[in-house]
């Protein structure tokens, strides 16, 4: 029984951390895949050009190009008109809007609105700004333009709120009446983006605000280890009342094998080896729980996420089924906890049964 709740407790912990891992792998991997290794915003009296001279000559910097993003109005024949971002590129098209990178200069929508509206590549739409145009002849007139749809890039599926487009940069800065300021590097990998910050820092002018893809979503990332931090604290509460259970399990043994015990200290068994006894009769018992609901948790892991047995309907849920992903370092905090725990209580009866006297052993 002490072997089946721990096992019990052990598979609820793995199978509850490796749901949440799932979630947030995707989620994670969802989010930077639209978000630049490194994103410079530049100060109001720099010069651009000199900016992206000294980007480019900084060893490890693969690519650089300059970006300007602002608010705006997606138009299409039939009334349709949608609010997005709107985000401008020069040169290709970044990396930060997968589908499309890397493509040439032009419109850019997401696939499921032009879905939606059922659009085909050269299809003419109009980017309308919030900022107007004055006019001498009249009122202020919103800033309008006409491009065709050169194509489409992939919708992301944890971010509704922020529908983007992408155009070509002297349009969008035209658009939107600001003048590029920010820069996005591409550093070949996220982890070369944390070394390559302090090299740009120090390249850059004064003012200037360096941050990686970690900057960017700090508080993301935050709220995602929070939530798993207390989902490992809460289900951890499972294997903690199976621990538990082993010293009433223990106290049995000591209780039915008191005599027993009497007759060894009698021959000469000390207290200490008594304790060690006991202790290795609970590490026994808690390994075979773990060793069982281990193998049971990343086996019942691996099949739900395989087989993707829990669907979930995709017009309520960003994603469509629940994904699980087993992690290494989650499985060696819940296999350390689970033989702690068990070692832990192990020691109450431990004791008790060290403190145990030969005559008090054998009287009845």
């Amino acid at each position: 029984m002490a072997v089946g709740g721990i096992a019990l407790g052990v598979v609820a912990l793995v199978l509850s951390l490796a749901a949440l891992s799932g979630f947030q792998a995707a989620v994670r991997g969802d989010v930077l895949a639209r978000t630049p290794q490194i994103e410079i915003a530049l100060p109001r009296e720099a010069d651009l050009d000199a900016a992206l001279a000294a980007v480019a000559a900084v060893p490890g910097v693969a690519a650089a190009q300059a970006i300007v993003r602002g608010r705006g109005w997606l138009v299409a024949g039939g009334g349709m008109v949608h609010p997005v971002e709107i985000v401008g590129f020069a040169g290709r098209v970044p990396g930060s809007f997968p589908g499309a990178a890397g493509g040439p200069q032009g419109l850019y929508v997401e696939a499921d609105r032009a879905a939606l509206w059922g659009l085909a590549p050269g299809e003419v739409l109009e980017v309308v700004s919030p900022h107007p145009t004055l006019t001498p002849l009249g009122p202020p007139q919103p800033r309008v333009r006409s491009l065709p749809l050169a194509g489409t890039f992939k919708r992301s599926r944890t971010q509704e709120d922020r529908e983007r487009i992408a155009l070509p940069l002297p349009v969008a800065a035209t658009l939107l009446a600001r003048p590029p300021r920010r820069i996005e590097v591409d550093a070949g990998g996220l982890e070369r983006a944390r070394a390559l910050a302090p090299r740009l820092r120090a390249a850059l002018p004064p003012g200037s605000e360096v941050r990686t893809w970690e900057d960017i979503n700090r508080p993301l990332f935050f709220v995602l280890k929070l939530e798993k931090a207390m989902m490992f604290v809460a289900v951890a509460l499972i294997v903690v009342v199976a621990a538990l259970a082993l010293v009433a399990d223990l106290s049995l043994v000591i209780a039915s094998k008191r005599a027993e015990i009497g007759i060894l200290g009698a021959m000469g068994t000390t207290p200490a080896a008594l304790r060690r006894t006991f202790l290795l009769l609970g590490g026994m018992i808690a390994g075979r729980g773990v060793a069982l609901g281990a193998a049971a948790g990343v086996g019942a892991a691996w099949a739900l996420d395989h087989y993707r047995v829990i669907a979930l309907p995709s017009k309520v849920y960003v994603f469509d089924y629940v994904p699980f992903l087993v992690r290494g370092v989650d499985l060696a905090a819940v296999l350390g906890l689970t033989v702690a725990l068990a070692l832990a209580v192990s020691l109450y009866p431990a004791q008790r049964a060290a403190a145990l006297t030969p005559i008090q052993a054998l009287k009845r």
